[in-house]
C-alpha cells in the first residue's frame, strides 16, 4: 500500500493519477470531499475514464492530528508526503509551523512505528541555501538561518529536518526540492494564478530569475526515485532558470493574448508590499503582495539539477512545452 498526503493539491493530484495508472494500491489523505473534485479535474486532463479515481482509497484526516492519522498507516509500505501549507503572509506563520513542521513530524513518527520502507518528501527550493559566489545553487548549498528567511522557507526547512530524522531510524528517504511548479488543475492558487491572470489580460512583469519545473516532471522524478535504490538523498528539480518576464510572455503567446508591457521595478514593489501590509492590518484581508514575494520577483537565483540528471539519467521537459500544455488544459 502507498500512502499519499496532500493528494488534493497540485503535486498530489497529478501523482495519484500516475500511481493508479500503474495499478498501484493507493490510499490518499483528504480533508473535505469538495477537494476531491479538484483531483477529478486533474484526471480529466489525462483521460476521459474518470472512473480511475475510484481505484483510490480515500482516507479523511488532518495530518496534524495523531489519533486520526494512526489508522492511515495500516499496511503502508511507502509514503509520498506532499501535504504543505504555502503562504507568504506573516499571519499564517503559526499555521505553517503546525502543518509543515508538526504535521511532518507526525508523518515521520508514524512511518517509523509502521516500519515504512521509504518516504518521498516534497520540499522546496525555498529550503535550499543561496550560492556563496553567485553561481548555480546545488543540493550542497546549506540553508542559512541567519538571513531574513520567509516563514514558508523556515517551515519547509524544519520539515526537511524531520524527514532526515526518519533516515536515522532505518526508514529510507528521498527529498525533492522543486522550483516553481507549473501544472494544470489549480488556476486560482499558487503558480496557477499566473495563467489565470494572463488569460484575463495581466499587463505587468518583473525580471527576477528563478527555477521552474513542470508538475509532470516532479511526479515522474518522485516515482523513479521511490522505485530506485537511491536513498537518503535530496534532489533539486528545476527544468530551466527563467525570468518571470519570459514565463509570462510565453503564457501570453500561447493564449494569443497581448504580452505584458509594463515593467515593475524593485522600488515599486517595495512600496506596494508595504502598502499591502498596511491595508491588510486595517481590513484583515490577506495582502496582495508580501515582502518576500516582492523580493523574489526581482532576485536572481539559478539552480542546478545536475545531481538528479546524473543519478537516474533524468531528462526534463522544457518549460515552453510545459506552458503550452497547461494553456491547452486551461482553455479546455
Amino acid at each position: 500500500m502507498i500512502l499519499v498526503t496532500g493528494g488534493t493539491g497540485l503535486v498530489g493530484a497529478h501523482l495519484l493519477y500516475h500511481l493508479v495508472k500503474n495499478d498501484e494500491k493507493v490510499r490518499a489523505i483528504y480533508r473535505s470531499k469538495e477537494k476531491i473534485d479538484a483531483v477529478k479535474k486533474v484526471f480529466s486532463y489525462y483521460t476521459e475514464d474518470i472512473s480511475l479515481i475510484s481505484k483510490i482509497e480515500w482516507f479523511q484526516a488532518d495530518i496534524t492530528e495523531v489519533p486520526a492519522m494512526i489508522p492511515a498507516f495500516v499496511g503502508v509500505q511507502k509514503v509520498y508526503h506532499c501535504a504543505a501549507f504555502i503562504s507568504f503572509n506573516p499571519k499564517d506563520y503559526r499555521e505553517m509551523r503546525k502543518v509543515n513542521i508538526h504535521g511532518t513530524a507526525i508523518i515521520v513518527n508514524l512511518s517509523i512505528d509502521a516500519k515504512v520502507e521509504k518516504i518521498c518528501f516534497v520540499g522546496s527550493i525555498a529550503s535550499v541555501g543561496d550560492a556563496v559566489d553567485g553561481g548555480f545553487i546545488t543540493e550542497e548549498n546549506e540553508w542559512n538561518k541567519e538571513v531574513d528567511n520567509s516563514g514558508y522557507s523556515i517551515t519547509k526547512f524544519g520539515a526537511e529536518m524531520e524527514v532526515w530524522r526518519a533516515s536515522q531510524e532505518e526508514v529510507a528517504v528521498v527529498i525533492v526540492n522543486p522550483g516553481i511548479i507549473l501544472g494544470s488543475g489549480f488556476f486560482k492558487s499558487g503558480s496557477g494564478k499566473l495563467f489565470n491572470q494572463v488569460a484575463n489580460g495581466f499587463n505587468y512583469y518583473t525580471e527576477g530569475i528563478t527555477g521552474f519545473v513542470g508538475v509532470r516532471d516532479v511526479v515522474k522524478a518522485m516515482m523513479l526515485l521511490m522505485n530506485s535504490e537511491v536513498k537518503n538523498e535530496r534532489f533539486i528539480l528545476v527544468s530551466e532558470n527563467k525570468t518571470f518576464k519570459d514565463v509570462l510572455f510565453s503564457i501570453a503567446d500561447d493564449f494569443g493574448k497581448k504580452r505584458p508591457s509594463k515593467k515593475i521595478n524593485s522600488w515599486q514593489t517595495s512600496i506596494l508590499w508595504r502598502f499591502s501590509a498596511f491595508v491588510s492590518k486595517i481590513t484583515g484581508v490577506a495582502p496582495l503582495l508580501s515582502k518576500y514575494s516582492a523580493r523574489s520577483a526581482h532576485s536572481t537565483s539559478k539552480y542546478s539539477s545536475e545531481k538528479i540528471k546524473k543519478s537516474i539519467h533524468f531528462q526534463f521537459e522544457d518549460i515552453n512545452s510545459v506552458i503550452k500544455q497547461v494553456c491547452i488544459d486551461y482553455k479546455n
